[in-house]
């Protein structure tokens, strides 16, 4: 079964659901190479990817093309070929669903959103307005990678009153803007050339057709873009909304461990950054998990327990039922989060903690155990990470507390990252990243060791180090590494918004806005 799927205008969101259950049930997928990452990241584990460049403008490669999605088939394996915005809008996809017929080899065409209509949008440009013309005509321009002016009646064009929408290059632009005014429109058109639309890289200009044709021709970028004109494109000024966000444009490289980075990416990408993922750490059962099965089988043994993490509660929950509790064995001790996330973390398996304190920070914690009784003989136990600070257990013991530590897990390097795409070493040195996060010791230390402990300070100098709380600044000061935000809460909701007031603060300027002619 083949699967001829439209992968939309770019922004991995726009993926439709179809789409993606194609692609997480495919053996092989067959793809445009401008599809992002960020898609072709929903194809399974072990899914051979095949990118096969931009074929459409070549019928020998298209013909290629197709005979390696029969060919695929006919081997028994489920094939998803992946086309930019919708398969049958301005694509061949359609040549190679007609050659799959007549070679009898079964498929179904899932639609994708049109990046003629997602685009505009993504630019503030509604391609229908009441009094902005009755007609939307679509030109197909660089989607065979023909560079010259494409060949239909201009004369036509020129008497719609309406909206032409045109994929196409910088180079093709004056031409396709000569042609419109040579066929009666006014050269005081509104108008907008947009490149990369729906991306965190979108950029977009903005004007007249006159004004516009002579700043692409003054502009160094001469890649394929979306334009669009008609007097619609008036209302961009009022409708912009995905350009104007705070951290439009932004490149943040996240550390966290992959599997838990979904929500600090989920954040940024709400405020228009493009999260760059680059796991230093990953989180790694303990050598001997025998001590931590003891611990979650007799909780009740317990006065206190002090969960330090988040990763330290999903340890300790999961060991706890694999035994033969549930978490009503938790109704005994007393429970401390070490910050709101990791109370929100224990909150989602149904339990409510007894203290969280006031900072959010390791050393807080005696102190705010101190009013809730003595802690002379008091039973506490610690389930933390294999590299965790002791500081806690030493001011418990201090105080007459009896402190069983347990590792709960380990932070170990993520080997992975060392090959992996992007290039994040030359990300950061040609100046790529904008923002580096941290939210943990281990991921500092792990940053250095991947890219050198004498070169990490440098290799961050143009780049603004955003971490958690202060014990991960202290591990990034210790290395030389100028840390130049931290949120007065610890959580990473409070750290994005740090990074955004940081930009607030200090005049991040609306690059879009000066690119209005």
């Amino acid at each position: 079964m083949i699967y001829i799927v439209g992968a939309g205008p770019g922004d991995p969101g726009l993926l439709t659901i179809r789409a993606q259950a194609c692609l997480q049930r495919a053996d092989v997928v067959v793809h445009d190479t401008q599809i992002p990452r960020g898609i072709l990241a929903h194809a399974r584990p072990g899914a051979e990817l095949i990118d096969v460049g931009h074929a459409s403008g070549d019928d020998t490669a298209q013909a290629a093309v197709s005979y390696l999605l029969a060919d695929k088939a006919r081997e028994g394996k489920t094939v998803v070929r992946l086309k930019w915005g919708d398969p049958f809008v301005f694509e061949r996809a359609a040549e190679e669903a007609l050659f799959l017929h007549e070679q009898g080899v079964r498929y179904e065409v899932v639609p994708g959103v049109p990046a003629a209509i997602a685009v505009p949008t993504y630019a503030g440009v509604p391609l229908t307005y009441p009094g902005g013309g009755d007609t939307i005509t679509l030109v197909r321009g660089y989607e065979n990678e023909n560079r010259s002016l494409p060949e239909i009646d201009w004369r036509s064009i020129g008497k719609l009153d309406g909206t032409v929408v045109c994929y196409l290059t910088a180079l093709q632009l004056p031409h396709v803007l000569d042609a419109l005014v040579s066929h009666g429109w006014s050269p005081d058109t509104p108008a907008v050339f947009v490149h990369d639309g729906t991306l965190p890289s979108q950029e977009t200009h903005a004007g007249t057709i006159a004004a516009l044709r002579e700043a692409v021709a003054q502009n160094g970028r001469r890649g394929a873009g979306m334009l669009i004109v008609g007097r619609v494109v008036g209302f961009r000024q009022h409708l912009r909304w995905f350009d104007t966000r705070p951290l439009f444009g932004k490149r943040v490289l996240v550390t966290r461990p992959r599997e838990q980075a979904a929500e600090l990416n989920d954040l940024l990408e709400a405020l228009g950054a493009e999260p760059v993922d680059a796991p230093m750490i990953r989180i790694a059962p303990p050598d001997d998990p025998a001590p931590l099965q003891r611990a979650a089988s007799e909780p009740e043994a317990y006065d206190w327990i002090i969960f330090a993490s988040g990763n330290a509660v999903e340890a300790f929950m999961a060991a706890l039922l694999r035994g033969n509790h549930d978490v009503r064995a938790l109704k005994g001790p007393l429970l401390c989060a070490v910050g709101s996330g990791t109370a929100d973390k224990l909150s989602q398996y149904g339990i409510k903690v007894d203290l969280v304190p006031d900072e959010f920070r390791a050393e807080a914690v005696v102190a705010a155990l101190a009013p809730r009784g003595s802690l002379n003989g008091a039973k506490v136990l610690l389930p933390r990470a294999d590299i965790g600070r002791e500081v806690i257990a030493d001011a418990l013991r201090e105080r007459g507390a009896v402190v069983t530590e347990v590792v709960a897990y380990r932070t170990v390097l993520d080997e992975s990252q060392r090959d992996a795409e992007p290039d994040v070493y030359g990300m950061l040195l040609q100046g790529k990243i904008d923002v580096v996060t941290f939210t943990s010791a281990s991921a500092v230390r792990n940053f250095a060791k991947v890219y050198g402990e004498e070169q990490a300070p440098d290799l961050l100098r143009n780049a603004v180090v955003a971490t958690i709380g202060p014990v991960t600044t202290e591990a990034a000061t210790q290395l030389g590494i100028k840390v130049t935000i931290q949120p007065q809460t610890y959580t990473i909701a409070s750290m994005v918004d740090a990074i955004a007031a940081h930009y607030a603060a200090t005049g991040h300027r609306d690059t879009e806005t000066q690119r209005t002619l």
